[in-house]
């Protein structure tokens, strides 16, 4: 998982002191838009000031009363109570209140003895579901066992790919952003989670044979690139689907990834890059140059593009993106059966 921005700075937005859209915030939250003006509707929170004629405007201050409210909804404050709170506490010019909710969590999600999540421990991870809060308590008190007992038990539930939408990511990015704000700490918690994640994708059982007679989907990371939780979930989807991948995983070198295509003869290679530092065009181009099959009847693969790394990269002929992992399995399955 790469490392969020640094405290007061949205991805791709303003820095501190700057304006904030809408969108700025939800992705500072980790939320959809649609979220935010939810919460302004019910609740009464959002910017401060309006200009008529133009979008709305987020200062530094109304910023840090949505994330207030989060802080206190993460906790367990029901979010009508975790608004008024924020409000409140931006017009007395305090800080929002961190402490234990009156309602304790349930038994289910209790600390260990000695322990508390809440206050300065807690997540911030918004309006997400019941499952993302337990998980979070867990990996924040890093307790392994209880982390790998609640993803199993998301996945068993929801399936994979509503698992990883709904309580997998989220949690994920909540703990990025508690690393973003609280300097190097909470990297242990990080790569606690991840590790359980991933062996929770490489854990699942009852997959079914790959079936027959279809080229497979090669899988693998830039060179420079370490964080393959988002390729892991997508290598488990076609397998799930029955369909051939071939993952290689984080930090695959350029020549071994080329030879790689040839060997395999893929229908398909997705390259994933988390971060525009380990995004590389022109191993993307080489990639979608590859070709094998006997002359006159050369074959070459369809390059996808996967992760946030390759924003802003123009794709060339015979590439494709991927955005999300259910319209990723859609794309693939129906490359690969076409």
């Amino acid at each position: 998982m790469n490392r969020p921005p640094a405290r007061g700075v949205a991805p791709d937005g303003p820095s501190t002191g700057a304006a904030w859209t809408t969108g700025d915030v939800a992705r500072t939250l980790g939320v959809a838009p649609a979220t935010i003006r939810s919460w302004e509707r019910r609740y009464g929170i959002g910017p401060a000031r309006r200009e008529d004629g133009r979008h709305r405007r987020w200062t530094p201050d109304d910023v840090a009363t949505i994330q207030g409210m989060c802080r206190l909804a993460a906790l367990g404050v029901p979010p009508a109570e975790a608004a008024r709170a924020a409000l409140d506490a931006r017009t007395d010019g305090r800080d929002v209140p961190t402490g234990e909710p009156a309602a304790a969590p349930s038994a289910s999600d209790a600390p260990a003895a000695g322990r508390t999540p809440g206050g300065r421990d807690a997540l911030p991870l918004g309006d997400v579901r019941q499952e993302c809060r337990g998980l979070a308590r867990a990996a924040v008190r890093l307790d392994a066992p209880a982390v790998a007992e609640r993803l199993a038990a998301a996945l068993d539930e929801y399936g994979l790919v509503t698992a990883w939408e709904e309580v997998i990511m989220p949690t994920l990015h909540a703990v990025g952003r508690k690393w973003a704000t609280a300097g190097e700490r909470y990297v242990e918690v990080e790569h606690l989670l991840s590790w359980q994640v991933s062996c929770a994708l490489r854990g699942l059982t009852g997959l079914p044979p790959e079936r027959a007679g279809l080229p497979p989907a090669l899988l693998a990371c830039t060179p420079q690139e370490q964080h393959s939780l988002p390729l892991e979930a997508l290598a488990a989807g076609l397998a799930q689907r029955a369909l051939p991948v071939r993952m290689f995983g984080p930090a695959l070198p350029a020549g071994a990834l080329c030879d790689a295509v040839r060997r395999v003869g893929p229908a398909l290679v997705v390259l994933w890059s988390q971060s525009r530092t380990t995004a590389q065009p022109e191993l993307a181009r080489q990639v979608a140059g590859i070709g094998w099959g006997v002359k006159g009847a050369r074959r070459r693969p369809l390059l996808l593009l996967a992760g946030p790394g390759w924003a802003g990269t123009v794709p060339g002929s015979g590439w494709g993106r991927l955005t999300g992992l259910r319209p990723a399995l859609q794309t693939i399955e129906s490359h690969l059966l076409s």
